[in-house]
């Protein structure tokens, strides 16, 4: 477990199997740990979506059918803001730029849409990725949520 950051208050760190069952789970384990910064339920709502395509980035693109995991850490800050990372160790992104294009995708059998980026990017406040080349993607995920939004 990594040392708290300044203003953190409190941390989830998972790990799975980047295989497709998994992604519910991710998605529910994510949205009962953010439950304690008071979110609303479409601040929720949101937040899960975001963490559902982020997951299944991971397990659809990184590993191109081998075994791999999908790591997933969630920090609750002062101030009621959400910082979630979808990590994984795979094959990583060649152009992070275009690879955030609406409608861009990788997928030669047109069996995805390319826009989850752009989903994770609608739904939360901040989105950064960073990936190399064969070493693996991480995606950080940054909402400001609850009661403590309203009160700025």
């Amino acid at each position: 477990m990594k040392k708290r950051v300044k203003g953190e208050i409190n941390r989830f760190e998972l790990k799975l199997p980047a295989i497709s069952v998994n992604e519910s789970v991710a998605r529910a384990a994510v949205a009962v740990f953010c439950a304690q910064q008071d979110p609303t339920a479409t601040e929720l709502a949101d937040i899960k979506c975001a963490v559902s395509e982020a997951v299944t980035n991971c397990i659809v693109h990184a590993y191109r059918e081998k075994s791999g995991l999908c790591y997933i850490t969630v920090c609750l800050l002062e101030g009621g803001t959400v910082r979630i990372t979808v990590r994984d160790t795979g094959c990583g992104i060649t152009d992070v730029k275009r690879a955030r294009e609406p409608l861009f995708t990788t997928d030669a059998a047109g069996e995805r849409s390319g826009m989850g980026f752009t989903v994770m990017e609608n739904f939360m406040d901040r989105l950064l990725v960073r990936s190399c080349r064969g070493k693996g993607t991480t995606v950080t995920m940054i909402k400001r949520v609850g009661r403590q939004k309203e009160e700025d």
